[in-house]
């Protein structure tokens, strides 16, 4: 017997393909619903997040600090990040995304703008963490809301194009820091990088209103859906649960007890530590090259992130097509270790070093799409709000002492090149720790 969905008019369950419900155009349309409102809500976020790497420019200058300070305050955010994560995405569950994402954004607009009165390292570390703190469960957040609306097989997709908004994030936030930063200088007694916090922490502050009453929770509660498309989703989702109910866990604490999910948190430290790096150090890589105008750096800076996005499309597009996570992932972020390992090679060559930037920044967020489709492949529904956010947590450590040690180790040695082999290291462990989870069809944790 055919699949069944609920006519609207009479409430009789009648066969899924009678009602000319097409599923690829029904996810194209919640796709273009959903995924313009995340985007630009992570492109704001990320770029409040990682423009302290432009502010270094002019802050590290006026303020005195050294390259240990600047680690210690940019990997900061992330503890801040990973102490409310897991508490932000278990309440997003019992209050809906909605009023999660409102206090999200208000918080970290407001913490932002803190950025632009710091007096030295103390002020710094205090405004990083705050920013952690009020950004925190947003990433995980949204990966837990396309579970509501996409089935697994769609996921990698819809996943990737809400990540495009990291590099994304670059291509806007890189031009417009520098424009601000060599533009705005001294305008009423306030240094460029003043302006620049202060600006760039406006769209958060505006745009919660407008996700706060233009987005809905689930897809019952949304208008622009018919009766038969919300139970057309409803039925693909049901589908995945019955699938995977000889995987599920009787608690979240289960899932602490598989090896695979040490695996997963592997590559996600790696992942993270690379695409957090890749933000902070970029415009120093630039600058130490050779270039030294600030607009200059912003515009070449684009260029890694553009490919960024290009490759990021690609590799989740074929990963869905192929039906396969793991080695996508893998080869993703080994390309992005040889750009690290080739970027001390080339550093006093700015068109070289952008090259070896632009290979870094593909790998690394080519690599996002399937491996953030994969935690939803082993958790069960049960484990997954907790799972997904305790993965992104644990990965959070890769963002806090990766941005310190490499600070500390540029200070040390007076060359980023220590710090940059320590990241392809990282990657090329993390690439072997998906490899070794096995095809998640047969080894759905147990």
């Amino acid at each position: 017997m055919g699949t069944i969905t609920r006519d609207s008019v009479r409430g009789r369950r009648i066969p899924a393909e009678l009602t000319g419900v097409d599923p690829s155009l029904l996810y194209r349309k919640v796709l273009l619903r959903l995924l313009p409102m995340l985007l630009i809500v992570y492109i704001i976020a990320y770029i409040d997040r990682s423009n302290v790497g432009f502010a270094k420019l002019g802050f590290m200058r006026d303020l005195h600090f050294s390259d240990t300070v600047f680690g210690i305050g940019a990997g900061v955010f992330y503890a801040g990040y990973m102490i409310f994560e897991i508490p932000s995405n278990l309440m997003l569950a019992r209050i809906g995304f909605r009023k999660t994402l409102l206090r999200i954004m208000l918080l970290w607009a407001l913490c932002s703008g803190l950025l632009a009165v710091m007096t030295g390292p103390n002020t710094y570390y205090f405004a990083r963490f705050l920013l952690g703190a009020s950004e925190a469960g947003l990433f995980p957040g949204v990966l837990l809301y396309l579970t509501y609306w996409v089935p697994v097989s769609r996921r990698t997709r819809f996943t990737a194009a809400f990540m495009a908004a990291i590099p994304m994030s670059g291509v806007l936030g890189a031009p417009l820091s520098g424009f601000i930063m060599q533009n705005m200088e001294g305008l009423y007694g306030l240094s460029g990088w003043q302006w620049m916090f202060l600006i760039e922490g406006v769209p958060a502050l505006l745009f919660a209103i407008v996700v706060f009453f233009a987005m809905k929770d689930r897809p019952a509660s949304a208008p622009w859906l018919s009766p038969a498309e919300r139970e057309l989703i409803e039925r693909d989702l049901e589908a995945d649960r019955t699938r995977s109910k000889t995987g599920d866990h009787e608690s979240f604490l289960d899932v602490l007890r598989t090896p695979r999910f040490y695996l997963l948190v592997g590559m996600g430290v790696a992942l993270l530590a690379s695409t957090s790096n890749v933000s902070f150090w970029l415009p120093t890589i630039i600058q130490r090259s050779g270039v030294n105008n600030v607009w200059t750096i912003g515009l070449m800076g684009m260029a890694p992130y553009v490919v960024g996005v290009i490759a990021q499309q690609l590799v989740a597009r074929n990963s869905d097509i192929r039906n396969e996570r793991r080695w996508h992932a893998a080869v993703c972020a080994a390309t992005s270790a040889v750009g690290w390992c080739a970027l001390p090679l080339v550093l006093n060559s700015p068109t070289l070093s952008l090259v070896a930037l632009t290979v870094t920044a593909g790998g690394t967020y080519a690599t996002m799409g399937p491996f953030w489709s994969m935690p939803s492949l082993y958790l069960s529904k049960q484990a997954a709000a907790g799972g997904i956010a305790l993965i992104s947590t644990l990965a959070g450590v890769g963002g806090l002492i990766s941005p310190i040690l490499i600070g500390w180790l540029n200070e040390y040695t007076k060359t980023l090149a220590a710090g940059q082999y320590f990241i392809a290291a990282l990657l090329i462990i993390g690439a072997a720790t998906v490899v070794a989870m096995g095809p998640h069809e047969k080894n759905v944790i147990k």
